[in-house]
């Protein structure tokens, strides 16, 4: 996991950001995907669609709430979007997730986040170890 800079945490909440911020924190599938996000550090869209079982639709109305209540940040790569809290909020975000650790919904998301990513890693392992093999015999 990525070290969070301790030079740009929040030290003092405005009544206005802390209000929003904990609203945004208010809504289960919310929590849901920031807890996806502290565990992994970074999600895309169809990874939370995947494991989430959301649409397109609502996983991003509530990545969009994130973003606009200033809990997350977005990083284009290639087409793909990837999102991860922001350095700043990191720790309190961490802080309030860590009393719902044991909660069975949050453990089952994280179980098939791993789920699906081991098998990402293992098909992409797969197809390079195919692809040498293939370029090793001669064929293209």
């Amino acid at each position: 996991m990525a070290a969070i800079n301790p030079q740009i945490r929040l030290k003092n909440l405005s009544l206005s950001f802390g209000s929003g911020m904990f609203k945004a924190m208010s809504d289960e599938s919310r929590l849901r995907i920031l807890n996806l996000m502290i565990e992994n550090e970074m999600v895309c869209i169809s990874d939370l669609e995947l494991v989430l079982d959301f649409t397109q639709t609502k996983t991003s109305r509530h990545m969009g709430y994130l973003k606009n209540a200033g809990l997350v940040v977005s990083a284009k790569v290639d087409q793909w979007v990837f999102y991860k809290i922001k350095d700043e909020v990191y720790e309190i975000v961490r802080q309030v997730l860590s009393y719902l650790k044991k909660d069975q919904t949050l453990q089952k998301d994280q179980e098939a986040y791993e789920v699906m990513y081991s098998n990402r890693e293992l098909a992409a392992f797969q197809f390079e170890n195919r692809s040498w093999k293939g370029l090793m015999r001669g064929e293209q």
